[in-house]
């Protein structure tokens, strides 16, 4: 009998062509993945991958196996998810952890999402900070799932018997006021931006450290005017000519009038979207809710790109900024 969860890894495998990179987006170890994926050629009795010391090969019998597991896992599914919303089966109740902005702008998108409906969840919704939702999710906690995010390597922890799944990042993106007459996407080095007036993260926090780390090796020394760690402040302030700021893209679903974003290639940041989950509490309906989440996520952020490209000036000319006071 082929085990579903090791066909769901290796769509994976196949499709990020490592097993390091299979292992990060759904929460295991690379020596796990290396262990499912020869668990499921012993049970096919076929070789799946021509492995190196550098690399894994998917097998043309590999690739057929990864064209129809597709659709097995999908139908399978859907086939749990609607036998649980038959009459003999009750609604399940899902108590959710969610960071402020994925409750503000992806939640309210998949709670209108037809495909919500269909789930047979009853949500109950907890608006919180991922070191708030992650306690919650303990032993005889007061949640099921919690969605967090992560900014690079920092403190953010969780026990290990919770099941992780990736969900998406959200780019940070750094935006100007528009006063400064520097145009929208214009591409600047981070260095350019040193000694202008910024708005940073409330010093000490790990996001915060991340971010100084991050600036400090790009030789930008930002002139401090504010602190905030609310986003919409931020933009608010920025729009205002208070001074630049670095903001996720999430937040950018409702940028105020007054800021432009800039391409700074030397910043490259985001914060990693997971699902924590309880393992007793892992439901066809709650995978399917979690997929209808990262395909919501990775929607809303193709907007907010798409919305900045179609405000970018057809001159590709690179802006230098103005001297700040």
């Amino acid at each position: 009998m082929v085990n579903l969860l090791h066909l769901r890894t290796l769509l994976e495998v196949t499709r990020l062509g490592s097993f390091a990179a299979a292992a990060g987006r759904l929460g295991y170890t690379a020596s796990a993945v290396s262990q499912q994926m020869a668990a499921l050629e012993r049970d096919t009795g076929v070789e799946l991958f021509q492995r190196s010391a550098r690399s894994v090969v998917p097998t043309e019998a590999a690739l057929t196996m990864v064209r129809h597991a597709s659709k097995v896992l999908t139908d399978v599914e859907t086939l749990l998810a609607a036998a649980s919303r038959s009459t003999d089966s009750p609604v399940q109740e899902l108590r959710l952890g969610i960071f402020p902005s994925l409750a503000t702008y992806i939640l309210p998108d998949i709670l209108r999402n037809p495909r919500w409906k269909k789930l047979g969840i009853e949500l109950r919704v907890w608006v919180a900070e991922p070191s708030q939702t992650i306690q919650g999710l303990r032993a005889g906690g007061e949640l099921d799932l919690a969605l967090v995010y992560q900014v690079g390597q920092s403190g953010l922890a969780w026990p290990h018997t919770l099941d992780r799944q990736w969900i998406g990042d959200d780019d940070f993106r750094v935006v100007l006021p528009a006063s400064w007459g520097i145009r929208e996407d214009a591409e600047m080095q981070a260095a350019q931006l040193s000694d202008m007036p910024w708005i940073m993260h409330h010093p000490g926090t790990s996001d915060a450290v991340v971010i100084e780390r991050l600036f400090a090796s790009c030789n930008l020394h930002p002139r401090v005017v504010a602190y905030s760690d609310d986003f919409h402040a931020s933009l608010e302030m920025a729009a205002a000519g208070l001074g630049a700021a670095l903001v996720p893209e999430l937040a950018l679903r409702h940028r105020p009038p007054g800021v432009v974003v800039l391409d700074v290639p030397d910043i490259r940041l985001a914060r990693n979207v997971f699902a924590l989950l309880l393992n007793e509490k892992r439901t066809a309906q709650v995978q399917l809710f979690t997929e209808l989440l990262a395909d919501t996520l990775r929607g809303s952020t193709a907007t907010v790109r798409a919305g900045s490209a179609a405000t970018m000036p057809k001159t590709t000319q690179k802006s230098t900024p103005k001297p700040r006071p």
